[in-house]
């Protein structure tokens, strides 16, 4: 009998200790979303910031591993685009006449960095701004509109891709991304905090605009490699001239996310002092 009552004390013991860290993970977890808008720069945006805004939206998880410091978990859903026709005081950028746009979508992890110490509910750590570390991949699909069609542009090796042109074979649409981010968040009682943030993704990947090659493909070849609409889709520069400037292969793309949104925790305040 008194071994069974030391058992019977051990597994209760046990299933209060497994119950009290399990509100505690849950009592520093914030799960909630933003909402904002996207921009890109590239080929065909090279230095303005917030041309072409679109909206975008994030689902955001948190971990506050304590008051400084927070793990990171978010899934983005982006738009970028651009046109050259919005260069009408660079002819020739207007003359080029290329566009696109693209959706985004990115899954992301990092490290969020308090300035100074937050706990949500805390009467005297209630905001702080913050910086943000992350890698993530992100799924692109460039696409432009030819014709009054809507017409995806990685399959057709606008710049040889693929051919005997070229020795690059078709980008991949899925890319990894570093996300760098800054923003604020504010305390909103016991159970929710509200969030603004601004982030800048650099990429590896030169295509998110299908533009990554210095000078144009002889027309006629690339029509005879990649079909009459690639050739068509690579020159579509207002003179047609063969030797104009396509585009610039010594940088890479970058897109931008910025929102405002709200965090909520998951479970209740937790018995545990939390980590300062």
């Amino acid at each position: 009998m008194r071994h069974i009552l030391l058992l019977f004390g051990f597994l209760t013991g046990f299933g209060v200790f497994v119950q009290a860290q399990r509100n505690n993970f849950l009592s520093r977890s914030e799960l909630g979303f933003l909402v904002g808008g996207s921009y890109y720069f590239g080929d065909l945006n090279q230095f303005h910031h917030f041309r072409n805004t679109k909206p975008a939206a994030q689902l955001l998880y948190r971990f506050n591993v304590h008051s400084r410091t927070s793990f990171r978990v978010n899934f983005t859903y982006a738009q970028v685009e651009a046109w050259d026709s919005d260069n009408t005081s660079n002819q020739l950028l207007y003359n080029r006449n290329l566009s696109f746009h693209s959706d985004i979508y990115e899954l992301s992890g990092g490290v969020e960095f308090n300035y100074f110490p937050f706990v949500m509910g805390h009467d005297r750590y209630k905001g702080t701004a913050y910086l943000l570390v992350e890698l993530g991949v992100f799924r692109m699909n460039p696409k432009t509109n030819y014709n009054g069609d809507e017409i995806e542009l990685q399959p057709l090796g606008t710049e040889g891709q693929g051919s005997y042109l070229s020795s690059k074979s078709n980008y991949s649409l899925t890319q990894v991304c570093i996300p760098l981010g800054m923003g604020c968040k504010l305390s909103l009682g016991d159970r929710a905090t509200l969030n603004i943030e601004y982030g800048i993704r650099k990429t590896f990947t030169d295509y998110i605009d299908d533009v990554g090659s210095d000078t144009y493909m002889d027309n006629t070849e690339l029509a005879a490699a990649n079909g009459p609409l690639a050739a068509a889709l690579s020159n579509r520069s207002l003179d047609q001239n063969r030797f104009g400037k396509r585009g610039t292969s010594a940088t890479k793309d970058w897109y931008a996310f910025f929102g405002i949104g709200v965090t909520f925790k998951l479970g209740s305040p937790g018995r545990c002092p939390f980590p300062m």
